[in-house]
């Protein structure tokens, strides 16, 4: 049967049907082919040659770079008064720890903490000491206080960047901050991070492990890292020594990011000062930053928040936005958008004094203007000295020699670090539905869906736009689904009274022809959808850094999110030409799960058919 023949209809023009798959030898069809090609020679335009199709990565990318401009003018969730903004803080708290995994928040459990010996060195000692944020989620750091005093003072937390220092810590890289606070009158808790801490776990799962189960759960090493600070701080206004109201966080590159996670969820933070930590996703997504930054940078953009709105949580405590100009991983024009949109926040909250920004020259590092410019600016706000600070004068310490397990052998045995991720953020049990009660089960479920993984779906998918047919010998029709993707459905026909199947294929699936092993098992006409990412419009894969997979997440989406998209528009496209038929939809594998998402968000699929799910 001729596919323009077929009952079923298209209104696309006459150069998008293709000759049949097969013809009849006898002398009837080939003049009827004979006549039904001059008529079209005769009718018909003048056919256009398609456009090649567009490249998977530039598509990918176009997309993305839409998407960001869309999200940054939503800085502040739309507000524009200071009554709008707090009238919206509640709801953006909540968000917040939401898209860090941390909601609701986890217990807070015993500390047990222990300090396991002390050092004294230039009237600074350094306490080396351990708790549990989470029973078995070890915290190791040393504490940094002056000799000697009995005085509450002010307390400074400093998080770590990624400085490799093995089993000793990278907390011990960072020990010559620690020490001036100490020597200047402040306690300073220099706390480890996961991945590069004494008790080591991961921050890369979507980087380079494929541990795509991460953005499933909604588990982030960022909500890790952010919740051992809010414990650190309950473990510190335990201590006679610190006073609890002048609280500061500070720390470079994932530190910075660290300070800001922490300093925006948690108000005993009185002053924070993020060091080289956070851009925009201006930078981040359209020009490609994300690819230097592991996922502990990262949270889920499950509600499409200009990026900025996070550090905006601290103000109007005080905050000092700290850079370096040369800084490949932190450009300067990200940094610069970031503190025009702070300063606008702090004016409209009346404090602009409280925020401040400093630019060092050189690279990705601390040099003596930068540690400066912090010091004095922790002076200031927490001890109320506006002189300005002198810098760092301490010989660093054997980082053996600072270890909180000193050997292999000391390690606590029942450490849940390297695999936290699995428990970090509670998942749900599935439960059936009582008798009786399965269309409110259902609609509660489904309104979960809606609400959080698919966020930005309209209520009904639109049906696609067809473009042309691709300019292959199997031909096919370019779909327009959602700007700029071109998204590729071909079919065959078959007995046009069965039903007709509408099949997913993934990654792995050749980019033109329907698979024989669909032809094979359903007789009706078989429609084949290759959604973004597939067949033509696949883009280029690279582990690490997995840029556009981990970039989808940073816009609130994902790449099978969209791919849902792409299949529900596509098939209610070519579905209406069908109407009085039923449909069925089937996948292999991950397509499976797919067809089944679209199936559940479209009425008009009939039947579904899972293949290995």
């Amino acid at each position: 049967m001729n596919r323009c023949a077929s009952t079923f209809t298209r209104t696309s023009p006459i150069r998008g049907c293709t000759p049949p798959r097969r013809l009849r030898s006898d002398r009837q069809a080939l003049v009827g082919l004979v006549l039904l090609l001059a008529w079209a020679m005769l009718s018909a335009p003048a056919p256009v040659p398609a456009a090649e199709p567009p490249d998977g990565d530039a598509m990918a990318e176009d997309y993305l770079r839409q998407r960001v401009a869309q999200i940054s003018e939503r800085f502040l969730d739309g507000a524009r008064t200071r009554s709008e903004w707090e009238n919206r803080l509640p709801r953006l708290r909540e968000e917040y720890f939401e898209m860090l995994g941390l909601s609701p928040l986890p217990e807070k459990t015993d500390l047990k903490a222990t300090i396991v010996g002390s050092l004294e060195r230039e009237g600074v000692v350094i306490d080396k000491l351990h708790f549990q944020s989470r029973p078995g989620l070890y915290v190791t750091g040393n504490l940094y206080r002056p000799k000697g005093n009995t005085a509450r003072l002010p307390t400074v937390l400093y998080v770590c960047g990624h400085s490799n220092r093995g089993r000793d810590g990278n907390k011990t890289a960072f020990q010559e901050h620690g020490a001036w606070f100490a020597q200047n009158g402040y306690n300073c808790l220099i706390i480890d991070t996961l991945q590069l801490g004494e008790v080591a776990g991961h921050h890369h799962g979507t980087y380079n492990l494929n541990r795509w189960w991460w953005h499933s759960r909604g588990y982030t090493p960022a909500g890790v890292e952010c919740w051992n600070g809010i414990r650190a701080l309950d473990y510190l206004v335990t201590r006679p020594d610190v006073d609890a109201d002048r609280l500061g966080v500070t720390g470079i590159s994932g530190g910075g990011a660290a300070t800001i996670w922490i300093a925006a969820a948690d108000p005993r933070v009185k002053v924070a000062v993020p060091v080289s930590g956070m851009s925009d996703l201006e930078s981040y997504v359209s020009n490609k930053i994300i690819n230097g930054h592991c996922d502990c940078m990262l949270m889920h953009n499950t509600y499409a928040w200009e990026w900025t709105t996070i550090a905006a949580l601290i103000a109007p405590r005080a905050m000092m936005f700290a850079n370096s100009d040369n800084d490949p991983i932190f450009p300067m024009d990200g940094n610069r958008r970031i503190a025009e949109r702070l300063r606008r926040v702090y004016t409209m909250l009346g404090k602009p004094e409280r925020f401040a920004e400093f630019v060092s020259r050189g690279g990705h590092d601390y040099r003596p203007d930068l540690r400066i410019a912090v010091f004095s600016f922790f002076n200031q706000h927490l001890k109320g000295d506006n002189q300005p600070a002198h810098d760092v004068n301490w010989t660093a310490l054997p980082g053996a020699q600072l270890r909180v397990f000193p050997t292999d052998a000391d390690l606590p045995q029942d450490a849940l670090n390297h695999r936290i991720d699995e428990t970090f953020v509670p998942t749900r049990r599935p439960e059936l539905p009582a008798p009786g009660q399965f269309e409110s089960w259902k609609k509660e479920l489904l309104g979960q869906l809606r609400s959080k993984s698919f966020r930005d779906f309209p209520a009904r998918i639109p049906m696609s736009q067809v473009l042309d047919d691709w300019s292959d010998s199997d031909s096919g029709w370019r779909c327009r689904t959602e700007a700029p993707w071109a998204i590729r459905v071909q079919w065959t026909d078959g007995v046009a009274r069965k039903p007709a199947a509408w099949v997913v294929l993934d990654e792995e699936a050749k980019p033109i022809g329907i698979p024989k092993w669909a032809e094979d098992m359903f007789e009706g006409d078989v429609f084949a959808c290759w959604p973004r990412g597939t067949g033509v419009t696949k883009w280029t894969r690279k582990n690490p850094p997995n840029y556009v997979e981990r970039s989808f997440v940073l816009i609130g989406q994902t790449v099978d999110q969209r791919r849902v998209y792409d299949i529900v528009s596509t098939f209610r496209d070519f579905q209406r030409g069908g109407r009085d038929r039923k449909w069925l939809m089937t996948g292999r594998k991950q397509a499976g799960i797919l067809a089944a998402y679209a199936a559940l968000f479209e009425p008009d699929v009939n039947e579904l058919v899972l293949i290995d799910p």
